[in-house]
């Protein structure tokens, strides 16, 4: 079959860097859909392959390809303690026979030592990342300027270091992984003889949702895209989004691809914040695992999934309520919130979490 990539002119003039086990799967989630009143699909973008995978594979892609055009040898990024995008970089930097530093913001406020220590951070350290710290959670363009610093430096040393930029003013080119991914989508479609009513997956940076969103209209769909917020509010995320939208439509030759009023953020289990966790995404994190032998993360699919379920719950998706949820990964900051997640667990009988009749009868 075709790949619908090839229906967007431009597209493979980008430098990239194949890292990931792509295509990644749909797979159908018939018990956790059932729960919720809908026909469930999820995309196995956690199935990337690349030190547990997850959708920053995709970003990087194409940030490590134009990296290897400019004869980098050292890779640089910013990100939260439980980061998986620096995780991920680190692999890819080491796969790809480069250095890497990382810098963690101080994003998530009283955490403890198991936090600090397990899950992504002990891989970065497992890859060989030389680490930094930065106090400062909520200031995107002083984490870039301090990165920039620390890429000054290597140079003066007579390395060739590549900036991945954290902040809103700077190129959006791993967004491109995902306009990629909507084409896999596209075909999946065709393969299996599906159509989504839906799409929802985490919008937090803002390049998974927008890129997403650039590809499918490009190809032709016009399926809803909602994008569950998990950084900041809808109100912060919206304009974000749209104006990453934009930038990767241009990028790409399709500039009128996306109507403003094709962005969808919504933020109804974002609270407490970023990183910190709710009811509602507990019981999703359960009942995924649960039902599906699903794993989803704290952060961002377990935020993702729970609002999904409040979708169904409103009558959102409405026709078919055929709905496909991005699996974006993130597994191994599940170690890292070991505490929370443990407190949970003993407080909620099986039965409660996932409502399962074999779990009650287990009992």
């Amino acid at each position: 079959m075709p790949d619908p990539i090839a229906e967007i002119p431009r597209f493979d003039s980008f430098p990239r860097a194949v890292l990931g086990h792509t295509p990644t799967p749909i797979d159908s989630a018939l018990r956790l859909g059932r729960k919720m009143g809908v026909t469930l699909h999820v995309k196995r973008d956690d199935c990337t392959g690349l030190a547990f995978g997850g959708n920053k594979v995709r970003h990087l892609e194409y940030y490590l390809g134009e990296a290897q055009q400019r004869d980098a040898d050292v890779v640089l990024i910013t990100g939260a303690v439980q980061s998986n995008f620096a995780r991920t970089t680190a692999a890819a930097a080491r796969c790809l026979g480069m250095d890497v530093h990382i810098q963690l913001e101080e994003r998530v406020a009283d955490v403890d030592d198991i936090y600090k220590r397990s899950g992504n951070v002990l891989l970065n350290r497992l890859l060989g990342a030389h680490m930094h710290t930065f106090p400062v959670g909520e200031d995107e363009s002083a984490a870039d300027r301090r990165l920039e610093g620390i890429a000054a430096d290597l140079a003066k040393e007579g390395q060739r270091p590549y900036v991945i930029h954290l902040g809103i003013d700077h190129p959006p080119i791993g967004g491109l992984g995902y306009v990629r991914a909507a084409a896999e989508i596209v075909a999946q479609q065709r393969e299996l003889g599906l159509q989504f009513d839906a799409v929802v997956v985490t919008s937090g940076s803002g390049m998974t949702h927008a890129g997403l969103l650039v590809g499918l209209r490009a190809l032709g769909q016009t399926v809803p895209v909602y994008g569950v917020c998990v950084r900041r509010e809808a109100a912060l995320q919206k304009p974000r989004v749209l104006r990453r939208v934009r930038e990767i439509a241009e990028l790409i030759g399709q500039p009128d691809a996306v109507a403003d009023g094709d962005v969808r953020v919504t933020d109804r289990t974002f609270a407490p914040g970023y990183g910190k966790l709710n009811p509602r995404t507990l019981r999703a994190i359960a009942d995924a695992g649960r039902l599906e032998g699903l794993l989803l993360d704290p952060v961002y699919t377990g935020k993702a999934m729970a609002e999904l379920a409040a979708l169904a719950e409103t009558g959102e998706f409405g026709g078919e309520r055929r709905v496909l949820f991005v699996h974006t990964g993130g597994q191994p900051a599940l170690f890292g919130y070991h505490s929370v997640l443990d407190a949970f667990f003993d407080e909620s009988p099986v039965k409660e979490i996932s409502g399962h009749a074999e779990a009650a009868q287990a009992e």
